[in-house]
């Protein structure tokens, strides 16, 4: 009997070991659920109007056809902080590019397309293009803050001026344009946009005659 007992003593002490082994090694929920925020860069003030798009992944450059035809900007505006992928899916990062520009200045259309939004978000003026010719779903490129001149479902060309520089709603130090570029929910360097000779042309000269 005595031999019975300290089986069933054993027996219960092994599984009760078992039982706060495994509690004490099971990983512990999350604190907080994960969001997809931008950190230090920002995202799009347009993404509050596309609840239903994907979560923000990095797709390669290699993805997106060199279609510009113009800088959103002047000729060749100054890049105050370039195109900074998230090393995660939501790691801090610059969706975008900063394009110095003046209050007031015109923002054009790099490309054709058309305009999918053009009001104000989180009190910042935003005009988006869906860019034509570009795939399914198409390319959107987008451009804040800006005081919109066009409206929602207008067709645009490449260098129609699509609005002006909004200096209130500026996130950098100097007056700038926040271009953005996006397949769906995949946010793309908006860079890639544009064609090699567009990107060096510097500012056009006069030579001597003869």
């Amino acid at each position: 009997m005595r031999a019975n007992r300290c089986v069933r003593v054993i027996t219960r002490l092994a599984l009760l070991l078992v039982l706060t082994a495994a509690v004490l090694l099971a990983p512990p929920p999350p604190l907080f659920a994960a969001d997809g925020a931008d950190g230090a860069g920002g995202a799009d003030a347009s993404d509050a109007s596309d609840a239903a798009d994907a979560a923000d992944v990095p797709v390669p450059d290699g993805s997106v056809p060199a279609v510009g035809r113009a800088w959103p900007v002047g000729s060749r505006p100054v890049v105050l902080r370039g195109w900074e992928p998230p090393a995660t899916v939501y790691g801090p990062g610059h969706r975008g590019v900063d394009l110095a520009a003046a209050a007031g200045a015109p923002v054009r259309a790099v490309a054709a397309g058309t305009v999918s939004f053009a009001g104000r978000v989180a009190g910042k003026g935003v005009v988006s293009v869906e860019l034509t010719g570009t795939g399914t779903p198409a390319l959107r490129t987008t451009y804040e803050p800006v005081t919109p001149s066009v409206e929602e479902g207008e067709a645009v060309e490449a260098g129609q001026v699509v609005g002006t520089v909004d200096a209130k709603g500026s996130h950098c130090a100097a007056t700038c344009v926040h271009w953005g570029l996006r397949r769906a929910g995949a946010y793309l360097n908006p860079l890639s946009l544009l064609p090699p000779w567009l990107l060096s042309r510097g500012p056009s000269r006069l030579l001597p005659l003869g």
